[in-house]
């Protein structure tokens, strides 16, 4: 640090944050034997705990953004140590204070696209709900029984704006009466939070919530698995309780209800990745299963790494927005997997981990050689 006061107020700050999470690390180095950097490069989380027990200011470092959030230290952890909980008050201290690494400058921008249009792609808001347009969507109104929040990807990427416009196609196809707030939404706003940004998930969330009761919604139903968790697990800190459903939650249901049948056939081999957010953060691995396997001709396959050990992505705790280097991104390794055992779709529920496997298809020039599918996707072509 340029200024000794700077470092010792830091010193302080690290130390409080914490608390007695730092502490409680022996440092037996579980964490750092599951952690997913540790296939494609050198990284300690149990370094990153010991710095911080001691106050030292390794907010410097580009170290405390490379965790994904992923989940797969917590799992192991003997003395519940909270690896992310622990490693986002570092991020917190860090944007506190200005301190951003070259690769995760790009933050800023984000946030400043978060505040001005409510997402992250620097998208205008007015354009928010155009992916629904030809499809007879409607807005939401009180008495419907789901709100449709697509997300940001799915409002606005090209890609993925086929995900939500499947999800509209296959509601109607089942009789579901739904509605979807278009500009009245934001971001929900968890990859901001694991960024450190608590002040800006704070307003992006209650701008929701005053939309969400404004309109009388009472469930809302989400592709994303990062908007499920926190619709689910965050929201209820601002004392309010929505019924939260993800797609694949609820294609499960209509299918086992009869409600949504799949007379045409998908005849390949589809192997299934589970979202870190959706299986390890919130325990659901069951459904997107019988969902494929119901769908007709589908042959239906696991990946080396699967359910609680399910290899992340690469997106989560805001990486979806900084850049990696080639050599070091988790989603190669996963869409590897795939082609080791012949798959010839990779599906998955959720938008970052389409986005990097769409990227790992170029890097590992693997068009033609398979698809990338959500399974909403999947089941819209089967019916």
């Amino acid at each position: 640090m340029e200024n000794l006061a700077d470092y010792k107020e830091i010193v302080e700050v690290i130390q409080d944050s914490g608390g007695d999470l730092f502490k409680r690390c022996f440092q037996c180095g579980l964490c750092d034997a599951v952690c997913p950097w540790n296939r494609v490069r050198d990284f300690s989380m149990r370094k990153i705990v010991r710095q911080a027990t001691f106050g030292m200011t390794e907010i410097e470092s580009e170290e405390i953004w490379l965790c994904t959030t992923c989940g797969r230290c917590p799992q192991q952890c003997p003395r519940d140590v909270k690896q992310i909980e622990s490693g986002v008050a570092l991020r917190k201290i860090a944007t506190e204070y200005g301190v951003f690494p070259t690769s995760v400058k790009p933050i800023r921008a984000i946030s400043a696209s978060l505040v001005g249009e409510g997402n992250p792609l620097n998208e205008a808001r007015k354009d928010r709900g155009a992916w629904a347009q030809g499809l007879g969507v409607n807005s939401f109104a009180e008495g419907m029984e789901y709100m449709y929040f697509p997300g940001c990807y799915l409002s606005y990427d090209p890609r993925l704006k086929k995900v939500a416009q499947a999800t509209a196609k296959v509601l109607k196809a089942a009789g579901v009466e739904f509605g979807i707030l278009g500009t009245a939404e934001n971001c929900c706003g968890e990859s901001i939070r694991k960024t450190g940004d608590e002040e800006l998930f704070k307003r992006l969330a209650r701008e929701n919530i005053k939309s969400f009761i404004d309109n009388g919604v009472k469930k809302i139903l989400v592709s994303s698995p990062h908007c499920y968790h926190t619709f689910k697990n965050e929201y209820p800190e601002f004392s309010v309780h929505f019924e939260v459903v993800h797609m694949s939650q609820l294609l499960a249901e209509l299918i086992a209800e009869g409600r949504l049948e799949l007379s045409g056939e998908f005849a390949k081999q589809v192997a299934y990745h589970d979202p870190c957010y959706l299986g390890r953060h919130n325990g659901v691995y069951d459904e997107p299963r019988s969902v494929l396997q119901s769908v007709p001709g589908l042959s239906f396959m696991e990946l080396a790494d699967h359910h609680k050990a399910s290899l992340c992505c690469g997106g989560g705790g805001g990486r979806i927005w900084m850049e990696t280097p080639k050599g070091e991104r988790f989603s190669d390794l996963r869409l590897q997997q795939a082609l080791d055992i012949g798959a010839q779709v990779l599906a998955t529920a959720c938008p970052y981990c389409i986005a990097n496997f769409q990227d790992s298809m170029l890097t590992l020039e693997a068009e033609g050689a398979i698809e990338i599918k959500e399974i909403t996707e999947i089941v819209a072509e089967a019916l």
